[in-house]
């Protein structure tokens, strides 16, 4: 392909359209069922009855940084949002707006990203849009995704499932993302790298509720932080909460950059974490499956249901304190 940037003409619909989904987009994560090119994917889905569905748009900045780019987070993003429902994710969507004079070759390097986080998930992107607006009223380029997958009968994942007396999980290190994208973002270093920990999270969830059908919930901890996170499920719920600070896995880079930049570290961002609510019979059995994947070595029982509302931390003299939301934005344009 012989221009080096978005041009207006690449979202006209004509010549210069059909060269940048053939010579990018197609090249970049194309397979069968997208390169048919119709104005809708025709699907075979097993037929249980029931599907579940999610869509989520990114505009995060910068688009790439260490441990991942907006291509991998738009993938992963709506892989684990569909997943949590405790369905098997099968086809995704991808819309882009770009902004008329995006470098090509971040578009090209952006889609070989998601190839890869796809083939990691094993999922299909199976249809597409693109749009070009004006030079100045974008931000380069912002992705859509929508992901879709088969729900068995009588799988009923819900925050409004928590009971006391349930356990909390968490699969791993908190607050990653979040000061990876704010120290790429800000020129900072810490010493270390901190990277981010976007990473496709569905077989996790298949091989944890293999271990421990009974699950309550899942939710991914993204904006807010375990913070928010867990109070939504609490509030659902109409239970409380008692988190012990010294179970939650934090690297001591991401501890030391939020004790620096004065951040509450509960309350950034990831995009490769799962919070786990489950029987405590099962908790066991659910926390040894977590531990045993890829992007859940780190996993850890962290907290536990009770009656009563609120969430709360114990921390590690004794004492208990309110774990708030996130009020405004901590980190703004994380996903």
């Amino acid at each position: 392909m012989a221009d080096d940037t978005v041009m207006m003409s690449h979202g006209s619909g004509g010549t210069m359209m059909k060269r940048i989904i053939d010579e990018v987009f197609f090249a970049g994560y194309g397979d069968d069922i997208l390169r048919v090119g119709d104005d809708a994917a025709t699907l075979d889905i097993p037929t249980t009855g029931r599907i579940a569905m999610s869509t989520d748009t990114f505009v995060v900045t910068p688009h790439f940084f260490p441990g991942g780019d907006i291509g991998r987070l738009a993938i992963c993003g709506t892989v684990n949002d569909v997943a949590t429902s405790g369905a098997t994710v099968r086809y995704l969507s991808c819309g882009f707006t770009l902004e008329e004079g995006y470098p090509i070759e971040s578009l090209r390097r952006i889609c070989k990203t998601m190839a890869s986080t796809c083939a990691e998930a094993g999922v299909q992107i199976v249809t597409g849009d693109t749009k070009v607006v004006n030079r100045g009223h974008g931000d380069g380029v912002y992705i859509n995704t929508t992901g879709i997958g088969e729900l068995p009968e009588g799988r009923h994942l819900s925050a409004h499932n928590c009971r006391p007396g349930d356990r909390v999980l968490i699969s791993g290190s908190i607050g990653d993302h979040g000061i990876a994208i704010m120290s790429q973002r800000e020129g900072l270093s810490f010493g270390t790298t901190i990277e981010s920990d976007a990473a496709p999270l569905n077989h996790l969830i298949a091989h944890v509720l293999e271990a421990a059908p009974d699950i309550r919930c899942f939710r991914d901890p993204t904006r807010g932080g375990l913070a928010s996170t867990l109070n939504e499920l609490a509030d659902s719920s109409g239970v409380a909460m008692t988190i012990d600070e010294d179970t939650v896995p934090v690297h001591d880079q991401v501890r030391g950059a939020c004790d620096m930049l004065g951040y509450d570290v509960f309350q950034v961002a990831n995009e490769g974490k799962m919070v786990c609510v489950v029987p405590p019979e099962q908790a066991d059995a659910a926390l040894t499956a977590m531990r045993g994947e890829r992007y859940g070595e780190e996993a850890a029982l962290v907290g536990q249901v009770s009656e009563g509302s609120r969430v709360r931390i114990r921390t590690g003299f004794g004492a208990t304190r309110i774990m708030d939301m996130l009020v405004g934005e901590q980190l703004p344009r994380i996903c």
